[in-house]
């Protein structure tokens, strides 16, 4: 898979792609050339998850605000996030 098909992959296709990676490298079946490539292929899929991972997180701070508008800061200086109950994701499915 080129980089440029890589970088358009939403995190879903890109996990899936990790996975598939994961499987044929453990399968032993492969080169170590194969082997190789495979690994650098995995490590940018990885390092693009992690990007949006984090861009999902950075969306998800700013929506836990306090009643007047301003971001609620925990004791750690960091803005505080909030887990989704599991019961309010499974109303709105």
């Amino acid at each position: 898979m080129t980089e440029k098909e890589q970088q358009t992959l939403g995190f879903e296709e890109a996990f899936a792609r990790l996975e598939q990676i994961l499987e044929k490298i453990n399968s032993g079946s492969i080169s170590l050339d194969e082997s190789l490539k495979l690994y650098e292929e995995a490590d940018k899929l990885i390092n693009q998850c992690s990007k949006r991972l984090n861009d999902a997180e950075r969306k998800i701070e700013v929506l836990v605000k306090s009643r007047n508008g301003e971001i609620q800061i925990g004791p750690d200086q960091k803005p505080m996030t909030q887990d989704f109950p599991a019961s309010e994701v499974t109303k709105k499915s």
